[in-house]
């Protein structure tokens, strides 16, 4: 297992390129991530396009792009720019945001399963969303602010109740799974106490969907987004020092606590904004970050990568759903729950193959 390390530690190393400015700046640039992230936006957008273009009424791909450049006929730019588009929109931006917040989840507790499925926080923006469609028969954006503020507050929680002389990352995973064991018994039994009709609206909602989504749904992600994304990676190298432990950290002149702090801020923010805009989508946050690391090769925590791999994984498994089930038939969270189990069923198998477990 050493030697294996070892090498992949070689090939991330020649993969690295240094670049100078006239200036005397100094870059370093992996030029394999840098591809992985070129190929993942094509494979995003190529798949966009093309899930515009799928529905009762079918629009070419070409005629699309001429829609969206704004040379479309009245009747392919109400369905694009009204109908489809801010439900590919709102696709791409939780992917994004789900994407990032696992692979920050997952650095900070230094742990593949430390992912916001494991930790709950899907789980506590469900029961922020039950409470307001079960108890108060609330509308679409009090629920979808139910769960933000249920995601939020069991953010909150597991932080706090994981706290001792700093956050940790075992502890961290221990205290999250019993925190969603907690709120998963609080999802059923508002459940049980609801009539069907709500009961019914409930489970749709739990589901993890893109149906009937807006462009109210894409303005608030893409506000957040353009605020967090660049907060996140400009710690991104505070995050990388911090996988050495933090002693090695300190250091380094890297304020651990103060990173750590803010970056899982930014991560229950990421993943409690895009479960309260289509519910809680299953596997993206975990599987996004192990997909993305294995095709850069590179240590760390990969966060652009990961950000781009949870867009493409999300709007190519709504496509997935819509091209062999129809629009409306089959909500994208079961899409994505089937793949996230068949990839664990794998890498289970390779791991034990490989000797590792």
């Amino acid at each position: 297992m050493r030697t294996n390390r070892s090498i992949r530690s070689i090939r991330s190393i020649r993969s690295i390129r240094s670049l100078r400015t006239p200036g005397g700046l100094s870059l370093r640039l992996d030029v394999r991530a840098v591809a992985v992230v070129a190929l993942l936006l094509l494979a995003a957008l190529t798949a966009s396009v093309v899930l515009i273009g799928t529905g009762d009424f079918p629009i070419p791909a070409a005629d699309v792009l001429k829609t969206l450049l704004g040379d479309g006929n009245a009747g392919q730019e109400f369905i694009v720019n009204e109908l489809r588009l801010p439900r590919v929109l709102v696709g791409l931006l939780v992917g994004a945001s789900l994407g990032l917040g696992g692979a920050l989840f997952q650095a900070i507790s230094r742990n593949p399963l430390g992912s916001p499925d494991v930790l709950g926080l899907g789980q506590g923006a469900t029961a922020g969303a039950l409470v307001m469609i079960v108890l108060f028969s609330g509308s679409a954006t009090q629920v979808t602010l139910g769960a933000l503020a249920g995601g939020l507050a069991t953010g909150f929680a597991i932080y706090l109740l994981a706290w001792k002389r700093g956050v940790h990352g075992y502890r961290l995973v221990l205290v999250g799974i019993g925190v969603s064991a907690i709120v998963t018994a609080v999802n059923g039994y508002l459940l049980t106490v609801s009539d069907i009709i709500d009961a019914a609206r409930a489970v749709v909602w739990m589901t993890g969907s893109l149906d009937g989504r807006d462009w109210e749904q894409v303005w608030p992600l893409l506000g957040l987004c353009a605020v967090l994304v660049p907060l996140v990676l400009a710690n991104a190298r505070g995050l990388r020092m911090m996988e050495m432990g933090d002693d090695v950290s300190y250091a380094l002149g890297v304020r651990v606590e103060r990173v750590r702090l803010l970056l899982m801020i930014a991560a229950v923010l990421l993943t409690a904004t895009a479960t309260a805009a289509a519910g809680p989508v299953s596997f993206v946050a975990l599987t996004a970050p192990q997909l993305a690391r294995r095709l850069t090769r590179s240590p760390g925590p990969n966060l652009l990568p990961s950000l781009c791999m949870g867009a493409a994984l999300l709007v190519t498994a709504d496509w997935v759903s819509q091209r062999t089930f129809g629009a409306g038939q089959l909500p994208v969270g079961v899409v994505t729950g089937v793949l996230g189990g068949v990839y664990l069923l794998w890498l289970l198998v390779t791991e034990r193959k490989a000797g590792r477990i």
